[in-house]
């Protein structure tokens, strides 16, 4: 150990993952297929210069870190995996997964070192990821790095995904490393060395509906059962107590129930990347969480003008099968993949199955009490006849044209407050359209503006914009919200400040220049996601501009990383 004593020398690590699970009893770091084991024991591959670019400090508390109190050079050693703090046990995890619908067969934490599991100030258990710290026995012949743009695009998106309200893992820091690393940003044949960085993710766990699968894919059913039973027991204290209590008869149910709530909680994250309007772009089954946290970011994005066909990954460019308006349906059949891992254990098939069925409709209910929170509409809306044909209306309304999503939603709540008493109104031909304008990107067939340099809608869409408005005030009618109450309902579920790519990219290339300026405006920002911008901070909330449609970085991504 060295530096003076801190924080960082009293982390309580309890390791239950690496303890508990078998590790591979191969110690040396060569790529290989593992088998009988859980995990590998591997030791970080240190880096030149580690010099730390921001560390998030609640994320630092959750786990009982005060950087206050430590030295700043020390810290990115630590968090760089330079420096093995007493108490840890470096280790990567073998699964496997189905990517783009096939199956891969092993994979495995690739680029991704778990230092170990820490105990809270509340005695909560939170895993250790550096992301980026170089090859283990699953990088399959790469090196296990990452550079500062794909480290950067993570530690915001995942903090801005908590400030959102989404599941998702928490980003600790951001190191740069003073180690170039080659990539080929585009696939083009145009590799170029980039500056190399390593974030610092934090979880409770990492365990991925993969894990489940490689080891059913294999047979090895004793490991599959003592992996299931250890995340039940970890991770779900009720079950897992029942777990300890009852006999071999009572595990099927419990599994059952365990399963029942990684679709609840894969639902409920879903739900909320449609609220938002996020892409994840890769929602291969070893990118899931058995937690239902958003993991794994690469080519994600947010939605700019609405396209349910849209994502962010130019290697799902073609198939589109990770696209926004299909992340719901490609849940359900990753679900239905760790139900086949687990039924070697459960043995019943007609149980899973029945689980199964009940997810559209779960998804389609969920999704629908979403919409209504979205649009300021009472519990009571749903049941309405015609609430169907409300959310069939709108979406026919969004795809007429270029409209930006985050931005309609925010106008739609001046226009919900301000027209909730008036159904029976003249609405007139462009009185919704004229309240959603700021939205509205110039079209290829309309390029007109108003007043204020908004686009106009196309002439032919203007009934669209008439009758929803027509049945939205009916809904609005609906007497169980006040303006008050309307307002908040709305400004809670609808942000006005989303991390777009183009934002983002804007901040890598001036921090890859030396100038944090705006990488630290958007640690700001996506903050108080929900808070109306000031005048200073507008352009933050603004429209994609033209320039960002099509450069690389600023809409769709590669894998690149």
């Amino acid at each position: 150990m060295t530096g003076k004593p801190c924080s960082l020398d009293k982390l309580r690590f309890c390791n239950r993952f690496s303890r508990e699970l078998p590790a591979d009893p191969i110690t040396d770091n060569y790529c290989r297929q593992v088998s009988g084991a859980i995990f590998s024991r591997v030791q970080p591959t240190p880096v030149k210069a580690p010099a730390l670019v921001a560390l998030t400090d609640e994320v630092a508390e959750l786990i009982g870190l005060s950087a206050a109190d430590c030295d700043q050079t020390r810290l990115a050693r630590v968090l760089s995996g330079n420096e093995i703090l007493t108490g840890m046990d470096p280790h990567a995890s073998v699964y496997g997964g189905h990517q783009f619908g096939h199956w891969a067969g092993q994979l495995g934490d690739g680029r991704a070192i778990n230092l170990g599991e820490v105990l809270g100030p509340d005695d909560k258990t939170w895993t250790l990821q550096l992301k980026g710290a170089g090859a283990t026995p699953y990088s399959r012949q790469a090196d296990g790095r990452a550079v500062l743009r794909s480290s950067v695009r993570e530690f915001l998106c995942s903090e801005a995904m908590y400030h959102l309200g989404v599941p998702t893992t928490r980003a600790l820091s951001l190191v740069q490393t003073g180690d170039s690393v080659v990539r080929d940003m585009l696939y083009d044949g145009h590799a170029k060395a980039e500056p190399g960085a390593i974030v610092c993710r934090v979880a409770p766990s990492f365990v991925r509906f993969g894990h489940f699968e490689l080891l059913a894919a294999r047979g090895d059913l004793s490991l599959l059962e003592t992996l299931l039973n250890f995340v039940i027991t970890t991770d779900q204290p009720a079950l897992g107590a029942r777990l300890r209590e009852g006999g071999p008869a009572e595990r099927k149910g419990i599994y059952l129930d365990w399963f029942t709530q990684v679709c609840h909680a894969t639902r409920d994250m879903i739900v909320h990347w449609t609220r938002v309007g996020f892409v994840h772009g890769v929602m291969n089954t070893d990118n899931m969480s058995v937690l239902g946290l958003t993991i794994d970011y690469g080519p994600y994005g947010w939605i700019d003008d609405y396209n349910p066909d849209w994502t962010p990954n130019t290697t799902d460019a073609e198939q589109r099968r990770y696209r926004f308006g299909q992340q719901a349906a490609v849940a359900r059949w990753n679900l239905y993949q760790l139900a086949n891992a687990l039924y070697p254990v459960i043995q019943d098939a007609d149980a899973l199955q029945a689980i199964l069925h009940t997810l559209p409709t779960s998804f389609g209910n969920a999704r629908q009490a979403m919409m209504a929170q979205k649009l300021g509409l009472s519990h009571e809306a749903l049941s309405h006849p015609l609430y169907g044909d409300l959310l069939d209306g709108l979406e026919r309304l969004l795809c007429s044209q270029p409209i930006d999503m985050t931005i309609f939603y925010r106008c739609l709540i001046e226009f919900a407050c301000q027209h909730e008493t008036d159904a029976d109104a003249e609405p007139g031909a462009v009185s919704l359209a004229r309240s959603v304008a700021p939205a509205l990107y110039p079209s290829e067939t309309n390029g007109s503006a108003d007043a204020h340099g908004n686009a106009v809608p196309d002439a032919n869409n203007l009934p669209l914009f008439r009758d929803w408005e027509i049945l939205y005030r009916q809904f609005l009618q609906i007497p169980a919200f006040n303006t008050a109450n309307r307002r908040a309902t709305m400004s809670a579920a609808n942000p006005a400040f989303v991390l777009r790519n183009y934002l983002v990219q804007q901040a890598i290339d001036l921090l890859e220049q030396g100038d944090r300026t705006e990488f630290d405006t958007l640690q700001r920002l996506l903050r108080q996601p929900y808070d109306t911008l000031s005048a200073a901070d507008k352009r933050f909330a603004a429209r994609r501009p033209a320039w960002a449609n099509n450069r690389a970085g600023c809409s769709m991504l590669s894998c690149s990383s």
